[in-house]
């Protein structure tokens, strides 16, 4: 067959053409799979150093979080918040540095619903505290906390203030006549039946520099509440009493009632230019209640004085000033105003008149006061005698008009900037005062004390006795006193012959204590008062009785004993999976037996694996009290399954064994 030559040569041009074409696109294919490897690998190696990066910044800021955890876990623990009782949820997660939400959220999950506003008690504090290791420290409210920083600050700018001195004792041994002749006016005239029927506070000017302030409080029985408000504001108390008389009950009251208030006490003992006057009588007295006066080699000051001649009243004012001088009684009158309230009352045609003493600082007319939950401007001011007085300063007794309300006796008064703050302030006082109304209140009984001591809290135990004579005084505060021990304190308070009345009441609550009554009856108003303050009172005609309940109360109060009885063991012979209930040991009781409910060990090799409840206990199919030696049984332990063949399950029970 002839070959077309044109053709044939055209058919080897397309040949070599194409070979080449083909050689050169497996070149460029080589070439980029080179180059695809080549990036693949250059953006794995970023890709891993980027990836080790972010590792690195991830390690470092989770070690950075766990040791800034770390220290405020650290700081937490050394510092130690000042907390008080009813502060709101917004206030103490502030001071947690807490979200509110998560404070919230912890109350809710205890089925305490809170809100942001609400206000816990001293309870719930302790225990979100104690949740997130803070360390607290209750004090009584900020507003005292301020008041002790004010007292306490500008040292170098306080000046020596007059000592208050509150005069006390029994009806007509002559307080308000001592007063009298010191002031030389005749107050007693004015008052009903000769008896002092309110507070008064009376500021006496001896010379130029010394000036002293003294309190009258009321003798009469019914007035025993003020008489222990004004011992409580006071730098000195005298007691006076008559040396033609006795050292009567309410001079006892009046002795506790300064002893409670920690003060110096000085004894006046008065009317001694009456005919039958016996001083040593009456130091005798005293000293049968463990109260000896320094002409006796005791403490206490005592001044032989008659009201109506002016015998050794100078002798008494220098004993005084001796008694301030060995206070060293300072003040700052160049401060806004801190005041106590002493008594409060609505004047129909003026509005609401309050007694008070200034403690530190100047009380000027037009300033803006709180007094507890009231508020209001200082209008009117004056002085015993009713003359006006545009400031007041230290240690001065005052009348103000300008609260919107009747304080309460013992209020602090306050002087702030502006009245929103005041309104403020007493607004607070008054939601606090409310929330503590709707609380519940805990009675305090001996049962109540045993419960608590019970749980680790050491109390003292304090005791007011009264009986119908003073042989059985005498006995009783010897044989309860014995009673102490190194866990539990057995404090008599006060011991007295007599009824048991408002005073003992009043003492009682003060003090926390329980009024033993013996062959006596409390008085209506102090039955009254005492359902009021919730202070138990036990009465006994028979004093074993009355000594075996206290001994009962104190043993109730030692922290108990427990000694442990084994009841018996099985062995565990075979292991049952139950649904819905757990693992079952098939068993057999080799000694003694195996109660329901008893509590029970684990022991496998002669270790103890776990320490729990008997949760369930059955013969063949049917539930078992108990099953004794040589039986079989199924037991089965509560929130346990790790249960083996071989194990053995030791049942015991715990014993109170009763401390001496």
């Amino acid at each position: 067959e002839k070959v077309d030559i044109n053709n044939a040569s055209e058919y080897r041009k397309r040949k070599t053409r194409k070979k080449r074409k083909k050689e050169k696109d497996k070149e460029v294919n080589i070439i980029s799979n080179a180059e695809v490897q080549k990036q693949l690998k250059e953006t794995l190696k970023k890709f891993e150093q980027k990836n080790t990066s972010k590792l690195k910044k991830a390690k470092k800021q989770e070690k950075k979080e766990k040791l800034i955890k770390k220290q405020k876990a650290e700081e937490r623990e050394k510092a130690i918040l000042r907390v008080t009782e009813f502060m709101t949820v917004k206030e103490l997660s502030s001071l947690m540095n807490f979200p509110t939400n998560e404070v919230i959220e912890f109350f809710w999950n205890l089925d305490q619903p809170v809100t942001i506003n609400s206000r816990l008690s001293k309870d719930l504090i302790e225990l979100i505290t104690e949740e997130y290791n803070f360390q607290i420290e209750f004090v009584s409210s900020s507003e005292e906390e301020e008041i002790g920083e004010i007292l306490n600050s500008d040292e170098n700018r306080k000046v020596l203030r007059p000592p208050i001195v509150t005069v006390m004792g029994h009806v007509d041994h002559g307080k308000t006549s001592l007063l009298d002749y010191i002031r030389e006016t005749n107050v007693v005239s004015k008052e009903a039946g000769g008896i002092t029927q309110h507070i008064g506070a009376y500021s006496v000017k001896l010379s130029d520099e010394k000036r002293i302030t003294f309190i009258d409080t009321p003798g009469h029985e019914a007035f025993t509440t003020m008489r222990a408000r004004g011992a409580s504001i006071t730098d000195i108390a005298i007691i006076v009493v008559s040396a033609v008389d006795n050292v009567m009950p309410q001079t006892d009251e009046a002795i506790d009632h300064a002893k409670a208030a920690g003060v110096p006490i000085i004894f006046a003992i008065n009317k001694m230019d009456k005919p039958g006057a016996d001083s040593q009588k009456i130091r005798q007295q005293l000293a049968e209640r463990n109260v000896l006066v320094e002409s006796w080699g005791g403490n206490y000051g005592d001044i032989e004085i008659s009201a109506k001649t002016g015998q050794g009243i100078k002798e008494l004012l220098e004993r005084i000033w001796l008694e301030a001088e060995l206070l060293e009684l300072k003040a700052n009158p160049d401060r806004d105003a801190i005041a106590v309230v002493l008594e409060a009352r609505l004047d129909k045609g003026r509005g609401y008149m309050t007694n008070i003493i200034v403690r530190t600082g100047t009380l000027h007319i037009g300033d803006v006061i709180v007094a507890g939950a009231h508020f209001g401007k200082v209008k009117a001011m004056n002085n015993e005698l009713n003359k006006r007085m545009k400031e007041a300063g230290p240690s001065t007794p005052v009348q103000i008009l300008g609260l919107n309300g009747a304080a309460e006796p013992g209020d602090y008064l306050l002087v702030v900037e502006n009245e929103k703050i005041a309104r403020e302030k007493a607004n607070k006082k008054a939601q606090i005062l409310h929330e503590m109304q709707m609380q519940a209140k805990q009675k305090l009984s001996l049962e109540e004390i045993s419960r608590r001591l019970a749980e680790g809290e050491k109390l003292d135990l304090n005791f007011i006795i009264k009986a119908d004579v003073k042989g059985s005084i005498d006995a009783l505060v010897n044989k309860i006193t014995e009673f102490s021990n190194d866990e539990v304190s057995v404090n008599v308070v006060r011991a007295a012959v007599g009824q048991i009345s408002e005073s003992d009441v009043m003492l009682a609550a003060a003090s926390k204590a329980i009024i033993i009554g013996f062959n006596v009856r409390p008085s209506s108003v102090a039955r009254k008062t005492a359902e009021d303050k919730e202070v138990e009172i036990r009465l006994y005609s028979v004093i074993y009785d009355l000594l075996n309940d206290v001994e009962f109360t104190v043993k109730g109060m030692l922290k108990p004993v427990f000694k442990e009885e084994i009841i018996g063991s099985a062995e565990v012979m075979q292991i049952f999976k139950v649904s819905k209930v757990g693992t079952i040991a098939g068993s057999i009781v080799r000694d003694g037996k195996i109660v329901q409910n008893s509590k029970v060990r684990l022991i496998r090799d002669g270790i103890v694996v776990y320490d729990g409840k008997l949760n369930s206990l059955k013969r063949f199919k049917n539930d078992a009290k108990e099953v004794l030696k040589g039986y079989e049984c199924g037991i089965g332990i509560e929130n346990f399954n790790d249960i083996k063949v071989g194990d053995f399950i030791e049942a015991y029970k715990e014993i109170e064994v009763e401390k001496e």
